[in-house]
């Protein structure tokens, strides 16, 4: 475990309660029962189901499929994250543009950007998404790996929303991890290997020093109009699984000599061939691959390592469920079940 990592053990470790932080569970929880408290929690929103209109082309049904698909594994314990707060919202993101969303106020060309009808639904589903990598990032500190099945929303920027991502988890939750009085780490590096670049949250820590942004996307797809990140791989169309590993090892060598004290894997599988919106032509087997480099790689290096989740919009479905659940099982191969 690295120094960071230890510096804030002890502090979660004293709020921990049956093998949960409090702040873990939803208000009128109660906490795990002793046999699930050794399995590994992952943290779920699909309970905050967003409201869309029939026919819109996000599927929302992947993360209750893909909570089941990991349910019936019976490996993880499954936690209900409690909602961020507003004041840890805007750790990152501007008063003005917080207000405005919760509130319903946004413009009507703010609301196409984002690609999501307005709705209370959609405030609390937001909320709890960031909740759930606030928590996974707690337990990574903690236990060296936290995952969620929710987050990754990595188009948000500072003051707007692009991209079906209202409000950016990743930068929340490396704030959090980089405060003196939270975390207390020093360096944090975000490995983002969705398929469409993290360009906001590159806008987002732009001049922070103590974050390394890696994006591994395609250079034509979304977003159009590209941020610089600290290490921006551009994947050409059609790209295949040797040359797209070969790409992201070079990447995670120059991650790893930036000697992050942790380490947000955004673990989209819109890469897949079958991807509606990916462009690119990697197989189950190669995005398997990718998970095991990625989480290896923290694993040897004793870097802890916050897992969510980010595109996939395959069809059929079932093989976008099926990818993220691979995700999620390559990390308790490589971290093992219990805590």
């Amino acid at each position: 475990m690295s120094r960071g990592a230890r510096v804030c053990s002890k502090r979660v470790r004293d709020s921990l309660i049956d093998g949960r932080n409090r702040e873990h569970l939803p208000a009128g929880s109660r906490a795990p029962q002793t046999e699930s408290a050794m399995r590994r929690p992952l943290f779920c929103c699909d309970h905050q189901e967003i409201e869309l209109p029939e026919g819109h082309r996000f599927p929302m049904a992947k993360y209750r499929l893909l909570r089941l698909a990991l349910e019936r594994d019976g490996q993880y314990a499954m936690v209900q994250p409690r909602p961020a707060t507003r004041e840890e919202i805007e750790w990152v993101h501007d008063a003005a543009y917080v207000e405005a969303f919760l509130h319903g106020t946004l413009s009507a060309q703010a609301i196409r950007r984002i690609g999501f009808p307005w709705s209370e639904s959609l405030v609390k589903r937001t909320l709890c998404s960031v909740g759930g990598t606030l928590a996974a990032a707690r337990e990574a500190l903690e236990t060296s790996y936290g995952g969620v099945l929710a987050g990754g929303t990595h188009h948000a920027f500072r003051a707007e929303g692009s991209g079906f991502c209202v409000f950016n988890d990743i930068a929340v939750a490396a704030k959090w991890m980089l405060d003196p009085k939270h975390g207390g780490l020093e360096r944090v590096a975000v490995v983002d290997c969705d398929v469409h670049q993290g360009d906001g949250t590159a806008q987002i820590f732009e001049d922070d020093a103590r974050v390394f942004t890696l994006s591994l996307h395609g250079r034509k797809n979304f977003p159009f109009r590209k941020q610089r990140s600290r290490m921006d791989i551009e994947l050409e169309d059609g790209t295949e699984d040797e040359e797209y590993l070969s790409d992201l090892g070079a990447a995670m060598d120059a991650a790893l000599t930036w000697k992050p004290q942790a380490i947000f894997f955004q673990s989209g599988v819109d890469g897949l061939a079958c991807d509606t919106l990916g462009r690119l032509a990697l197989t189950h087997d190669g995005l398997r691959r990718r998970d095991r480099m990625v989480l290896s790689a923290c694993r040897e290096h004793g870097i802890p390592a916050v897992v969510t989740l980010g595109g996939g919009y395959g069809r059929p479905l079932e093989a976008t469920v099926e990818a993220h659940a691979n995700t999620f099982r390559t990390a308790l191969d490589i971290f093992g079940e219990e805590r």
